[in-house]
C-alpha cells in the first residue's frame, strides 16, 4: 500500500523530524513565508501533473472584479481610494469530488504526517478538511492571460503546491510591508504605489513541485498575467481550524459554477 513516503522527498524535507519542523516554524515566523523546493518525489510530480492536464478540461473558469481587500467596489468611496481599486482575478478551477480517491494529492492531503507537520510549523492547535465535497483540494489553471490580482488573503495561511509554471507570466509578486490585520491598519500611500507600479514588488521564482506556505492576511500578493501558451498550474490544500466548515454556497458557486 502506498504512503507519503512516495509523494514526499523526505530526504530534502524530512517533515517528520522535530528538528526540521522547528527550522520551518523559525522560518515562516520570520518571513510570513515558507518555500519548499523539491517537496514532491518527481515521480509523483510527473503522476499529479499528469492527472491535473487530463482534468483541465472540466475546469469552471471565473472572471471576478474586486478590491484588495476582497470586496465589491463601494459607491460611498472614491474609485481611487487604493482599497476600493477593482482589481482581475480569473482563472479556471477544478474542485475536490473530481479528484481521484487514489490520487497522491489525496494521500498527501490526508497523512497524518503531513497535517502534523502543518500544525506544528502554523502552530495551530487543529485542522480539518472541508465539510463540503468541493472545497478541500482545488486545482487551478491560469491560462493565457490570465491573472490573480493584487489582494490580501481572508484566510489566516494558504497552502499551494506549484505543479506546472508558466514559462513566462505568472510570477508571483508581494510585499511584506503595509498592513496590520489585527490593529485595522494600512498604509494606503505605500499600496497605490504598488499597485501603480511607483514601487517594485518582491518576486518569487517558484519552480514545479514546491510546496508554499504563507501568511497573505497582511501580505499583498498577486499572479502577474501569464504570457505563455502552456498554463500555470497551481493546487491548493485547504484546511479550516473549526471542524464541519464548509465554504459559502456563494463562494462555491462563484468558483466551481455549482454548490454541490
Amino acid at each position: 500500500m502506498r504512503d507519503i513516503n512516495s509523494i514526499v522527498d523526505f530526504e530534502k524535507h524530512p517533515i517528520n523530524d522535530k528538528d526540521y519542523i522547528k527550522k520551518c516554524n523559525a522560518l515562516i515566523k520570520k518571513n510570513s513565508l515558507l518555500v519548499l523546493e523539491n517537496f514532491l518525489l518527481i515521480d509523483s510530480l510527473e503522476k499529479i501533473l499528469k492527472e491535473t492536464k487530463s482534468l483541465e478540461d472540466k475546469a469552471f473558469y471565473c472572471d471576478q472584479k474586486h478590491t484588495i481587500l476582497l470586496n465589491k467596489q463601494s459607491p460611498d468611496m472614491d474609485m481611487f481610494d487604493p482599497i476600493n481599486q477593482l482589481m482581475t482575478s480569473d482563472k479556471g478551477c477544478v474542485p475536490h469530488d473530481l479528484i481521484s480517491e487514489k490520487s497522491d494529492l489525496n494521500l498527501l492531503y490526508n497523512s497524518n504526517t503531513f497535517k502534523d507537520f502543518l500544525k506544528y510549523v502554523l502552530e495551530l492547535d487543529q485542522i480539518f478538511p472541508y465539510s463540503d465535497n468541493l472545497s478541500s483540494i482545488n486545482l487551478n489553471y491560469y491560462q493565457k492571460g490570465q491573472q490573480l490580482g493584487w489582494h490580501f488573503d481572508n484566510a489566516s495561511f494558504a497552502i499551494t503546491l506549484m505543479i506546472q509554471s508558466a514559462p513566462l507570466g505568472g510570477e508571483f509578486e508581494y510585499i511584506s510591508e503595509g498592513r496590520d490585520s489585527n490593529n485595522d491598519y494600512i498604509d494606503k500611500t505605500l499600496i497605490s504605489n504598488i499597485i501603480e507600479g511607483k514601487k517594485k514588488p518582491k518576486k518569487l521564482d517558484v519552480s514545479d513541485g514546491t510546496l508554499i506556505l504563507f501568511y497573505g492576511r497582511n501580505y499583498l500578493h498577486r499572479v502577474t498575467p501569464v504570457e505563455s501558451d502552456i498554463p500555470r498550474i497551481l493546487i491548493t490544500l485547504n484546511y479550516n481550524q473549526e471542524e464541519n466548515i464548509e465554504l459559502s454556497e456563494n463562494a462555491r458557486l462563484t468558483f466551481f459554477g455549482r454548490v454541490k
